[in-house]
């Protein structure tokens, strides 16, 4: 595949196709085109080949070429830094679906790596190529990177923020009601003493998600114990630290809920190298209903949080704004989509109880 990335390269300024795309991701262009329409029916690791296949060679799908001149050739960016794998495959699903469907074009961007002045700069560059943009976190809680493009007139759609303001529209789900759910359904299951990993204290997910942990146990009447809550940054390696040290405890938990499904997939991890049976010794729950979730023994509890239709959502939202016939009369809103608790075998009654 190393070849032909070159060979893609090699090209220069010329459109990537399809059939660019397929031989990249080593596919038929069938499966692209299924891919990228959000069909069912690909093998998972087909469809994450593709997914990254279209952002390494920076594929902009254009399936709908006739309805796109109608359409005014509306071109709007999805910008993204240092997601899960998993997280960022649903966000590609749900854009590229929404985006296909709305006939505009879908430019995708990766700013991992780029520092404060250089994402600025991309920012300004894009306010010249694209009508509209979809910010996913940790970037939609920048407010240097929201009022660049804001103060250029470039209407703006956050995922998963809770920061709404009148400036940016926003499609996200109640966290914090969705993390009192997953603490009150371990409740349930005789759970008294439950450990809790955190996210990135940069996103506001991470707060609310904290605060429904410490709802659910004060509507219990359980007491809120510091030492069983643990610092996390929604990545696997943040994951097995906070495990550790949970498990270190001299009274430990006979549950831990991690705020996204990588740091669950970790806790269990810890478990498994440490002799304890997931749930029998200890019960492990995440948050996102990502891959992740289902790649572990056993498959985890978790909270799902419908990433690729907020996108498909978001991608509506900001299509309407921009093709707003007054420009003046644009609104910005804030949509709440339904999560929902998924139970599978990572949870257990706590032995003795």
């Amino acid at each position: 595949m190393r070849n032909n990335a070159k060979a893609v390269r090699r090209k220069g300024s010329s459109a990537v196709t399809i059939d660019a795309v397929a031989a990249h991701a080593g596919v038929s262009a069938m499966t692209v085109s299924r891919v990228i329409n959000g069909h069912a029916g690909v093998r998972e690791t087909n469809r994450e080949r593709v997914m990254r296949s279209v952002v390494e060679l920076g594929y902009r799908p254009n399936l709908a070429a006739s309805a796109l001149a109608a359409a005014q050739h509306t071109c709007i960016a999805l910008i993204y830094t240092n997601p899960s794998s998993s997280y960022l495959r649903e966000l590609l699903v749900g854009a590229l679906r929404g985006a296909t469907a709305a006939a505009a074009q879908l430019v995708i961007a990766t700013w991992d790596g780029l520092g404060k002045e250089a994402r600025r700069e991309a920012a300004r560059q894009l306010c010249n190529s694209v009508a509209g943009v979809i910010l996913p976190p940790p970037l939609c809680e920048s407010k240097m990177i929201v009022s660049e493009f804001v103060n250029a007139g470039i209407p703006v759609v956050s995922i998963a923020s809770s920061r709404f303001s009148d400036r940016v529209s926003c499609v996200r789900i109640d966290d914090r009601q969705a993390s009192h759910d997953m603490v009150s359904h371990l409740i349930a299951h005789g759970h008294s003493r439950i450990g809790y990993i955190t996210g990135d204290p940069n996103q506001t997910a991470s707060a609310d998600r904290w605060q429904g942990y410490r709802d659910a146990l004060a509507d219990a009447g359980i007491g809120y114990d510091d030492a069983l809550v643990q610092p996390g940054y929604f990545t696997y390696r943040s994951g097995l630290a906070a495990a550790e040290a949970l498990l270190d405890l001299p009274l430990a938990p006979s549950a831990i809920f991690a705020s996204n499904d990588d740091m669950a997939s970790a806790v269990v991890s810890v478990a498994h190298r440490r002799g304890l049976a997931v749930p029998g010794d200890l019960s492990v729950v995440g948050f996102d209903d990502t891959t992740a979730s289902t790649m572990v023994w056993p498959e985890l509890t978790t909270l799902h949080q419908p990433v690729a239709e907020m996108a498909d959502t978001a991608i509506d939202i900001l299509l309407r704004e921009i093709r707003r016939s007054v420009p003046a009369d644009r609104v910005t809103v804030s949509h709440r989509l339904a999560h929902q608790l998924i139970p599978r075998a990572s949870v257990a009654r706590p032995r003795g109880a």
